[in-house]
């Protein structure tokens, strides 16, 4: 096991299955549904031990950069690289762009990729699966991981695998869209069909030969992207236009399904791809009455519920077999049967054009966050939250003027061409069209109430002057 083994984590899924808490602007690999600690993290933290393991390569989009490094540093990962999509593309792209990166050097290490939401109970398994896959993919073999089926799930897509004995490689006969019950029932009694899990293993060189013969113009589109790429502190920022000519398909249809080598192993280690509310119940700790709740809950003569609530009291009485989720602006009832059916609740929000489909009302920057806690006729009221050390942009608002009340911390404010300290309980205000910043320079976060008033308080009302983040 000389050769690298380069961990490839795609971070750029939407995760609208688990909405209201998983959205477009903050999507579930960010979320803390199965510990302490997110999906992306658990990926991460689950590598350790790993033989010959190279630094991870992560591939997100541009609007999540700020977020997956933030939590990156949070788990003390600092050696981590990142390839930001312009837009999204699908799996092949993304994996082909990762796989052009990691042999930049002239390197052609082994690819571990890997999905950032996914729960592994059993690490020592995961990993054990890993070294067989590895060995297989020094031969040529482009692998992925088949599931152990638990019984006949219909949200997922199967593998028929035959040869070789149980644990070891076997060759892929086809891969399977997700069937109906009847099916999937025959799939499970034959034992020969495995649950597709989305997890490969190859070498970077060999999956581009196989990619290059059926689907040249992803090879192509990546490699002019990788090219004119421009590194921007961290970050590989793909030129936009170059991506954008690629095709947008999944790994599975570009080469997985037609390529002569793919193959299997097949896990079976409490893997559970968290697709959707009625898999995050059968990860969870549950009551005496099968119930599962986080946060303020209280449930009264309740069975087999999942209550979630994340800014308020959430009761329930009497329920049976529902799931119930709270957000600060938006909340989900439903029988826990219909769970796969909340992606198409989603599409009718996008269809009504409302904001709550996508983004929540606490929005993340690369400074801190904000929260809109109020809104009316010609105001707004925000929350704001600057991390140590962190600056906002030097900036300018045409339409609007801006009051500041420091809460906590210290704040270090540009107003024009004066620069002065604010602490608890003071306060300053920005007339419209003045240039102005806000920095946090203490060791703790900086806490402020921000009031906007004006004609139109649209966050595009904003001109930056200079900005440490990148941010045009």
């Amino acid at each position: 096991m000389n050769i690298p083994l380069v961990p490839v984590i795609l971070c750029g899924g939407s995760g609208t299955r688990l909405w209201p808490l998983s959205r477009e602007g903050y999507p579930k690999q960010f979320l803390r549904l199965s510990g302490e600690t997110s999906m992306l993290q658990q990926t991460l933290q689950r590598l350790t031990g790993i033989e010959a393991l190279a630094p991870a390569l992560l591939v997100c989009n541009e609007s999540s950069r700020f977020i997956v490094a933030e939590q990156l540093r949070e788990i003390g990962l600092n050696n981590a690289r990142m390839v930001l999509e312009p837009m999204r593309r699908n799996t092949a792209p993304a994996i082909a762009t990762a796989a052009l990166q990691a042999m930049q050097n002239g390197d052609d290490p082994i690819l571990l990729v890997l999905p950032s939401d996914h729960v592994i109970l059993d690490t020592p398994a995961f990993h054990r699966a890993i070294n067989l896959a590895r060995d297989a993919a020094e031969q040529g073999n482009l692998l992925t991981f088949g599931i152990t089926p638990t019984g006949p799930e219909t949200g997922y897509g199967y593998i028929r695998a035959e040869g070789g004995a149980a644990g070891q490689v076997q060759r892929i006969v086809e891969f399977v869209e997700k069937p109906a019950l009847a099916l999937a029932e025959q799939y499970i009694a034959s034992g020969d069909y495995f649950w597709n899990s989305g997890m490969f293993v190859f070498r970077a060189s060999r999956y581009l030969e196989e990619l290059e013969r059926f689907q040249p113009a992803v090879v192509a589109a990546c490699r002019e992207a990788l090219a004119k790429a421009k590194s921007d502190l961290d970050f590989i920022r793909l030129d936009h236009d170059a991506y954008a000519a690629s095709p947008d398909i999944a790994v599975d249809y570009a080469v997985m399904e037609r390529t002569s080598h793919a193959a299997t192993i097949a896990l079976d280690a409490g893997w559970n791809d968290i697709g959707s509310w009625a898999a995050v119940f059968d990860v969870a700790k549950k009551d005496a009455n099968n119930n599962s709740a986080q946060g303020d809950v209280l449930m009264q003569d309740c069975n087999d519920c999942l209550v979630h609530g994340n800014s308020r009291l959430v009761t329930a009485i009497g329920m049976r077999n529902t799931v119930i989720v709270e957000t600060a602006d938006a909340v989900l009832v439903m029988d826990a049967d219909q769970a796969q059916h909340t992606k198409t609740l989603v599409a009718q929000l996008i269809a009504k054009d409302r904001a709550e489909a996508t983004m929540h009302r606490e929005v993340f920057r690369p400074w801190g966050s904000y929260d809109s806690i109020g809104n009316g006729e010609r105001f707004q009221v925000k929350r704001i939250t600057v991390k140590p050390g962190a600056k906002l942009s030097l900036q300018m608002h045409h339409h609007r003027a801006e009051h500041w009340i420091v809460v906590s911390g210290t704040a270090q404010i540009t107003n024009g061409d004066k620069e002065y300290l604010l602490t608890e309980n003071q306060s300053t205000y920005i007339p419209l069209g003045v240039v102005h910043s806000l920095a946090n320079p203490g060791k703790l976060p900086l806490e402020l109430i921000e009031i906007q008033s004006g004609s139109y308080l649209g966050e595009d009302d904003i001109v930056r002057f200079e900005d440490r983040y990148g941010r045009v």
